[in-house]
């Protein structure tokens, strides 16, 4: 099975219709969407309430409302669970931001590719397969 797991901003991105989704990280949520393999971290909707919360989203809809929506389109959430905390905190020369930790682990244990323009994840050396978002 292709298992990709959507970074928040890649979530919002395809959710949301934003060109900013590249054709080949929009092809790859497409394929595993079909193969049921399109995941997203708990986390996110976390990071997105945030978000909406300084009033920079979701202008017509709730955070509450735009994740059922998510999830009626077969987007399966993964649980924050303590084996993915304790993986987030031992990823090594990892940056500190938990949000990015956690979805980096998540991909990790689910053997995942993580769909991400973070810069930083990009970057990172450790073993997580990725892909740019804008791509």
């Amino acid at each position: 099975m292709n298992k990709v797991l959507l970074d928040t901003h890649a979530l919002l991105w395809l959710t949301l219709g934003e060109d900013r989704l590249g054709a080949e990280a929009r092809r790859l949520a497409e394929t595993a969407a079909q193969e049921n393999g399109l995941l997203t971290s708990a986390i996110s909707f976390w990071e997105v309430a945030l978000l909406e919360r300084r009033g920079h989203l979701l202008k017509n809809e709730t955070v509450s409302a735009w994740r059922k929506n998510v999830l009626d389109q077969g987007i399966q959430e993964i649980p924050v669970s303590g084996d993915i905390g304790i993986f987030a905190l031992e990823m090594n020369d990892f940056h500190r931001d938990p949000a990015d930790r956690i979805i980096t682990a998540t991909a990790i244990s689910r053997e995942a590719v993580l769909v991400t323009a973070d810069a930083r994840i990009l970057a990172w050396q450790g073993k997580v397969q990725r892909h740019d978002a804008r791509s």
